[in-house]
């Protein structure tokens, strides 16, 4: 191993940005040391040509500007998901000046797999060793200087949570050397494979160019490991087709005699060169498995194949009630502030001999749309701080194990419910983390269902109607919407399994991390990362929507505002009888469900447009011409009815099939329709009506 990667050379007179990558496995803290590196200088988007979620930051350091990547949370560098991909490609292509691989202190041999592969790449790795405060609990001990001397890079012991040894993970940042300083790790992988490695790589040095950017015998192992991605990097030539060739006869040759194939074989000798580090670096006071650990004896209760499920409904109907008993007060003060907004700026403008036109503009179409979208914030903001804690704490892991074991029994892949859990949050993310499933129709599959989960678009119209009717139990109302679009989601999987995707389901192993105590800071970044991109979105595509909807119901010119003449109540009326059934058969209601298309929050807006809400407020119009009925029914038809602009976009790229995504339409318009008819009418035989 050479000895010069231990070297700290800090490089003076150097203002260039230093580029520093993340990479760990999931569950693994990297996201919280992330944090820590970064603080709120951070921004999310996707990275270029592909949909995983690319998040960068940024932090000064002794006068050195450092620019962090978070790259996905992965295994390993396979190439078999596009998370795999996008980290591999990113190191490999991108060169960073200083990888930071987050390495689980509590579960090393697993999370060394992903080191290996990154040091045979030759990548600068620092190690942050997290979660070391959790070694003492497990009775293990590791030490970080034998680790260090083993794989030859610097490992720095890390408590993410508590920001303990990030002061001394920046310093070892800093002072590393240029990318290409180190050179690549070598794994003995056995007399057999290592003659045909050296026989492939011998092929790559024959061409400089392209062992000047990659290293030749991390070429020539994933040659032989067939991985088809690092086949498209090499590119199409006489030394691909020659390594090939030689692959082709030491699969023949080899994978008889050891009676597995060459891939195994790679991964066996890399975890029995993990297995030599851990005896090494790791001590047990007591014999491994002795006793169970904190985490164990609570999932012998929250993942019990009996309790699992009621256990992880409850947690969802608390959280529910928490969002809606704590968030209630701060909504309608929000709420009477919007209208004292309203009236003092219609007064002003008014005072000012504005237009009649512009100060409708501004206060009906702007304050009174946009605001009745604002005015649910509290809401929203609370649950994602509620999920955002289940998240940290490790028992949304759990939800996902529990319903694996129930979709599997459906018929279902169950690594699906993790593209669904997404989709609480959003419908488009939702759809775009179904490229982590292998199989075609499984994603396929996932990706007709998910828009029935009830995303947080859709809570401000719950909030308004179920604060409007239901007063204390619009919790428990609130929870059965989310309740019902999971419910049918299963029941449409199944049918469309049947019909569509017919097949065997393949199977899914799901790590449970343990259970950590989360952090105020972390909680509070997430929960603020989520609830930005909603204001973001009143602020451009709600807004966008409402002053479109105003302009249309004061069209044609002459028109009183807002009434069944305008070109928006044309529309209303024409659409009004199909829902007549469902019993909210009125124009307004038919407008705002049109308007959903474009952003499901604009349904509120649109309603606040329309009924040019005065002192009593939107959901004080709504109890007047609603029932209870007809508000749950248009609550589900909300729920289910035909996903936004951005949700079908979505479909479209992921399924590259216009059929599907005109399925998807369909599908979920009838069903919406179906459904809340089904509420109506049964709830008026029920006398409910």
């Amino acid at each position: 191993m050479p000895g010069n990667v231990m070297q700290e050379k800090v490089k003076t007179g150097d203002d260039r940005t230093m580029s520093v990558a993340l990479a760990g496995n999931p569950n693994s803290g990297k996201t919280c040391i992330f944090n820590s590196l970064t603080g709120a200088r951070q921004h999310v988007g996707n990275w270029p040509g592909v949909t995983v979620e690319k998040k960068e930051g940024r932090l000064v350091s002794g006068g050195r500007q450092i620019g962090v990547v978070d790259l996905p949370g992965i295994y390993s560098l396979g190439a078999y998901s596009e998370d795999e991909v996008v980290a591999r490609d990113y190191i490999l292509l991108e060169r960073p000046d200083v990888v930071v691989n987050v390495v689980d202190a509590t579960n090393l041999e697993r999370n060394l797999y992903l080191t290996l592969q990154i040091l045979e790449m030759g990548a600068n790795v620092v190690i942050a060793l997290n979660m070391f405060d959790e070694l003492k609990g497990k009775s293990m001990k590791v030490d970080a200087g034998k680790l260090s001397h083993a794989l030859g890079v610097p490992v720095v012991p890390t408590v993410a949570i508590r920001n303990e040894g990030i002061p001394e993970l920046i310093r070892r940042i800093v002072g590393y050397g240029a990318p290409g300083a180190r050179d690549p790790l070598r794994v003995d992988y056995g007399k057999e494979l290592e003659s045909e490695i050296g026989e492939i790589e011998r092929h790559f040095k024959s061409n400089e160019e392209l062992t000047a950017k990659y290293p030749s015998r991390w070429l020539a192992v994933k040659v032989l490991e067939g991985d088809e991605g690092v086949e498209k990097i090499i590119g199409e030539g006489p030394v691909l087709e020659a390594a090939l060739a030689r692959r082709n006869e030491a699969v023949k040759r080899l994978e008889p005699l050891a009676g597995d194939d060459i891939g195994s074989l790679i991964a066996d000798r890399r975890y029995a060169f993990i297995s030599g580090i851990a005896r090494e670096a790791v001590a047990r006071s007591a014999p491994a498995g002795v006793g169970l650990s904190v985490s164990d004896r609570i999932d012998r209760v929250v993942t019990n194949r009996f309790l699992g499920l009621p256990i992880f409904l409850a947690a969802m109907w608390v959280v529910f009630q928490l969002t809606f008993t704590w968030g209630a007060p701060l909504a309608d003060w929000l709420d009477g502030a919007k209208g004292s907004t309203a009236e003092a700026v219609a007064a002003w403008l008014e005072g000012a001999g504005s237009p009649v036109l512009l100060t409708s503009l501004v206060v009906d179409g702007i304050i009174e749309g946009v605001g009745s979208v604002l005015v649910f914030i509290p809401n929203i903001f609370l649950l994602f701080f509620a999920i955002s804690l289940l998240e940290d704490s490790g028992y949304m892991a759990r939800a996902a194990y529990i319903m694996d074991r129930m979709m599997h029994t459906l018929g279902l892949h169950g690594k699906s419910f993790i593209p669904f859990l997404v989709g609480f949050g959003c419908n488009v993310p939702g759809v775009m983390a179904t490229r982590t499933l292998e199989n075609r129709k499984d994603r396929l599959l996932t990706i007709l269902i998910n828009p029935l989960m009830s995303c947080t678009a859709r809570l401000p119209v719950y909030v308004l109607f179920a604060g409007a009717f239901f007063g204390a139990r619009q919790g428990l109302v609130v929870f059965s919407l989310y309740l019902l679009g999971l419910v049918l989601a299963v029941l449409m999987g199944v049918l469309f399994k049947k019909a569509f995707f017919k097949g065997e389901t393949s199977h899914f192993v799901m790590e449970l991390p343990p259970y950590r105590m989360p952090t105020l800071k972390s909680t509070l970044l997430h929960m603020w990362e989520r609830g930005a991109s909603f204001i973001r979105k009143a602020g451009t595509i709600i807004f966008a929507a409402v002053v479109l909807i105003w302009l249309l119901a004061n069209l044609p010119p002459g028109v009183e505002y807002a009434s069944k003449d305008s070109i928006l109540g044309r529309i209303g009326g024409f659409v009004a009888p199909v829902f007549a059934p469902a019993g909210f058969g009125t124009w307004e209601a038919a407008v705002a469900l049109i308007a959903g298309l474009l952003a499901k929050e604009v349904v509120v807006g649109t309603l606040g447009v329309l009924y040019g809400v005065g002192e009593e407020g939107l959901a004080g119009v709504i109890a007047a011409q609603w029932t209870p009925l007809s508000a749950y029914s248009f609550m589900v038809m909300t729920l289910l009815y035909i996903p936004c602009v951005a949700v079908i976009g979505a479909i479209k790229r992921e399924t590259n099939s216009w059929g599907w995504t005109w399925f998807a339409i369909g599908y979920t318009l009838v069903l919406g329709w179906v459904m809340s008819v089904l509420v109506f009418q049964v709830g008026k035989l029920f006398g409910l009506g």
